[in-house]
């Protein structure tokens, strides 16, 4: 009973966005780097929502080159912020990483009494017009210092680049368009609570550590910002992976394993098996044991988890990232908490991985679910979480109703759920 116009129009732009990046991509050279080349790889995104790529209606021309689905690497763009205008929070580790990137650029350093501000260059073309970000540029509150002189990465996200090299970085911009369920602004009050859910989920993976787990954090370090333009010019600073990775592992992004990508070693393993069990080993306890011990709630779904490989190709180390979906116990309550856990990690996670590993080696698949099943039931024998046998005797499990969500025009922190049979249940 409730109309809607906007949807539609979403479809047949995602739809336009797929055949565009289809025939971009058969043009382009893909990236030697394999981790790089598994971010880049999802050309059809999400597997259930009815809008997986649209780009906010904007003709392929204008976000073809900066889309990762193309193989699209880019300069950043840098500017000048006149200091009584910054806003900034992280400390100085985030304060100097984003003047680190001072060294990319190709034109003069930021003027005394000015501080470096990164952007994104379609976040500039997107907001360049706005009356505040205008009005900066004329009265020299915000100066252009002209692009980067050295490449950086679109990552699964779009907006969130890897910087590589000594810089070792990602840089995360706003970008007014709609992508998937939400327009993909830094917001205010994500950016305000940053630091400290940040710092909950650092000191849960120290504990991590020093019960000899391997698995990385990586840490939303600070945002810079124009007071002006709080949200629409702001940068947030991540950490890198190469100086938290395992010697000798390789990360790839788990979304690019679920879609599929040239190297793939889900396709490549000679043990399906032994492989789901490694992946299974790194990805599960780690957001178990964070919520149990910590009350941090991991989105642990596909696109902010990454796993390391081994020379083999067996999953050796997980990493996990964005604090902007992570939620902290009391604030949340606990049985929404733990459905928004179940939802992230085997919904939206271990099914697609599961489903990819059945497609690819057909006879494990009667094996893979009650080796997850196995997994859950090791982490409550070794440690106790009650909440895992409820889990696994459960009839369904939560799906998001990601077309519901978009047809009323939900916000997209605003989750549904309808029941999915629980593969996980005895």
């Amino acid at each position: 009973g409730v109309p809607n116009d906007e949807l539609p129009v979403e479809i047949a732009d995602s739809r336009e966005a797929v055949a565009a990046l289809l025939a971009a991509r058969a043009a382009a050279e893909p990236p030697q780097d394999p981790y790089v080349r598994s971010e880049q790889s999802l050309v059809m995104g999400h597997p259930y929502h009815p809008a997986p790529k649209a780009r906010g209606g904007a003709p392929a021309a204008s976000w073809l080159p900066y889309a990762p689905e193309a193989y699209a690497r880019h300069p950043l763009v840098f500017l000048g912020l006149r200091e009584d205008q910054a806003v900034e929070e992280g400390g100085p580790a985030a304060a100097e990483a984003v003047d680190a990137l001072a060294g990319l650029l190709d034109g003069p350093r930021p003027p005394a009494g000015y501080r470096l501000l990164p952007a994104h260059p379609w976040q500039l073309e997107l907001v360049g017009g706005s009356a505040a970000v205008r009005t900066a540029f004329a009265d020299g509150r915000l100066l252009r210092l002209g692009p980067g002189r050295r490449t950086v990465w679109p990552t699964a996200s779009i907006r969130t680049l890897y910087v590589p090299g000594e810089a070792d970085l990602f840089v995360k911009f706003s970008l007014d368009v709609r992508i998937t369920n939400d327009v993909r602004r830094l917001w205010r009050h994500d950016l305000v609570k940053l630091r400290r859910t940040d710092a909950a989920v650092e000191a849960a993976f120290a504990g991590l550590r020093r019960r000899g787990s391997n698995a990385v954090w990586l840490a939303d370090r600070g945002y810079r910002t124009a007071s002006f333009a709080f949200e629409e010019l702001a940068v947030l600073v991540r950490d890198g992976l190469h100086a938290r990775l395992e010697p000798g592992a390789t990360p790839l992004a788990s979304a690019a394993l679920a879609e599929g990508f040239a190297g793939s070693p889900l396709a490549a393993t000679a043990d399906p098996a032994g492989w789901w069990r490694a992946y299974l080993r790194q990805v599960v306890p780690p957001v178990l044991d964070v919520f149990a011990r910590h009350g941090v709630v991991l989105e642990a779904h596909l696109q902010n988890c990454l796993v390391a490989v081994d020379a083999q190709g067996v999953p050796v180390q997980a990493l996990f990232r964005d604090a902007e979906g992570v939620k902290l116990l009391p604030e949340t309550e606990r049985a929404a908490a733990w459905q928004r856990l179940v939802y992230c990690l085997v919904v939206n996670h271990l099914t697609e991985v599961a489903g990819a590993l059945a497609e690819a080696h057909p006879g494990t698949s009667a094996a893979l679910w009650p080796a997850v099943r196995e997994e859950f039931l090791r982490y409550d024998a070794e440690h106790g979480l009650p909440e895992i046998a409820e889990l696994l005797s459960a009839p369904s499990l939560p799906a998001k109703t990601n077309l519901l969500l978009r047809w009323t025009r939900a916000d997209g922190a605003d989750a549904r759920y309808i029941p999915l049979p629980n593969p996980l249940r005895g």
